[in-house]
């Protein structure tokens, strides 16, 4: 073989060996970095501590997960939507004394109360909803205050 070309191999040889050397010392650099202070059994402690972490975050994940849908169940039948309409029956006598109050879940159930003044006596009354009705006959002011409280 050429000198030259011998000459050639061995600088590209000399060069990928330099290369080769400076890898290895950035890589064992970077792990005496990862156990510093560390010793062997340190380090499956610490791992075994993280996958604990990770087991105990995981059950507490799904235990609040179940919450969640527990509380969002009882809050679709909490009141979420009040409203007061008040008003005068009777145009002769008074001010807007009377008042009809419609309260509902998020589905529409729930209760509407109203109240009738007049001078000598005031009646209060109550019916129940469900899904946005009454099974009975419900006032224009009633039926504006059940409008008004839907969610």
């Amino acid at each position: 073989m050429n000198t030259q070309l011998q000459i050639i191999i061995f600088v590209f040889l000399a060069l990928a060996v330099l290369v080769e050397a400076g890898w290895i010392i950035k890589t064992e650099k970077r792990l005496k970095r990862i156990f510093l202070g560390k010793k062997g059994v340190d380090l499956e402690d610490s791992i075994r501590d993280m996958k604990n972490n990770i087991s105990n975050l995981l059950t507490a994940k799904e235990n609040t997960e179940k919450k969640i849908v527990v509380i969002d169940e009882k809050l679709k039948k909490s009141v979420r939507g009040v409203e007061t309409v008040r008003f005068n029956p009777f145009p002769e006598q008074g001010g807007n004394q009377s008042f009809a109050i419609g309260i509902l879940n998020e589905e529409g159930d729930g209760v509407v109360l109203s109240s009738l003044y007049s001078r000598e006596r005031m009646s209060v009354f109550a019916k129940p909803v469900k899904g946005g009705k009454s099974e009975y006959e419900l006032s224009a002011e009633e039926k504006g205050a059940l409008q008004k409280a839907k969610v």
